[in-house]
């Protein structure tokens, strides 16, 4: 039997995952099998990076809601001003951020983006990391 990975998902939210396979699910071992639906670990945004079918646009995760009508996973909304994609079930700002190479951050006080500015250890730790991301 193939394992694959699926959520309890009770009163539309997902409590947890766990890998299984049906049958396993099917015994009740773990709780109501009518509460476990399959998820797919490589599946976000509706895209699969393995280039298979995706499965429930997003991987579901604990808190994760998942919307029947829609057939899909979706994180928590992080901001109230954001808005969800409905092809990707991704939750997006109303504003897109900047591509210059800066470090942002949402601020919902102002509803957009804001330079993030960082202690001198977090800029260290941060060239260090692009040091290495560039090394590979």
């Amino acid at each position: 039997m193939a394992m694959r990975y699926f959520a309890e998902v009770i009163n539309g939210i997902v409590q947890r995952t766990i890998v299984a396979d049906q049958d396993f699910i099917d015994t009740g071992s773990v709780g109501n099998p009518a509460n476990w639906i399959e998820t797919s670990q490589d599946t976000k945004g509706g895209v699969n990076a393995k280039g298979e079918a995706p499965l429930r646009k997003n991987y579901a995760m604990g808190g994760f809601t998942y919307d029947c009508t829609r057939d899909a996973f979706i994180a928590p909304k992080p901001f109230a001003s954001w808005l969800l994609d409905e092809a990707s079930c991704l939750w997006k700002a109303p504003i897109a951020k900047p591509v210059d190479g800066k470090i942002y951050r949402w601020n919902e006080a102002i509803v957009n983006w804001e330079e993030a500015v960082l202690q001198a250890e977090q800029l260290a730790a941060s060239a260090l990391a692009n040091e290495v991301l560039d090394a590979n």
